[in-house]
């Protein structure tokens, strides 16, 4: 005996990377909100709405998916940061003290947690991926301060850069 209902459509598909940027999407907001052991798996593949198999596809293993979370953390705060750098003026010694605003901007959001990257390195073991993502992200940042202290005249650029990060 045919019934004579027919089927429900399927839920139409998220295209590949749409669902990558889903996933990440969910752990940008997860991971800072919560902290990267806290934030499992299973909640971010059903908060992101993506199968199992596709989130193992683009994330083989957590730390893979927390790398690419750091990797857009360091996106968006590298850009914020040299925007408040740009906007303060040309002079490198205003650029240094421009770098203020942007941390008075991030310090002012709702849901602040502090650095992303200080998080990570404090629930990550030294000598891991993870772990040495966050030490080139503070290597990159002072490298950069070190610089602009330098061009500002400042007598002990290292000390100055390493002072402000």
């Amino acid at each position: 005996m045919k019934s004579s209902a027919t089927p429900a459509p399927a839920a139409p598909r998220t295209p590949a990377g749409q669902a990558r940027e889903k996933i990440l999407a969910t752990a940008f907001r997860l991971f800072y909100a919560q902290g990267l052991r806290a934030a499992g798996i299973d909640t971010i593949i059903a908060e992101s709405g993506v199968a199992k198999a596709t989130f193992y596809k683009y994330f083989p293993a957590k730390d893979d998916l927390i790398l690419a979370y750091l990797e857009k953390v360091d996106g968006v705060w590298t850009g914020q940061l040299h925007a408040a750098a740009e906007a303060a003026g040309p002079a490198p010694a205003d650029q240094l003290v421009g770098l203020f605003d942007a941390l008075a901007s991030a310090c002012r959001r709702d849901g602040y947690r502090g650095c992303a990257f200080i998080n990570a390195a404090a629930e990550s073991p030294s000598g891991t991926r993870v772990h040495e993502r966050t030490v080139a992200h503070k290597r990159k940042i002072t490298a950069w301060i070190r610089d602009l202290a330098a061009q500002a005249g400042a007598p002990e650029p290292d000390h100055l850069a390493r002072s402000l990060t």
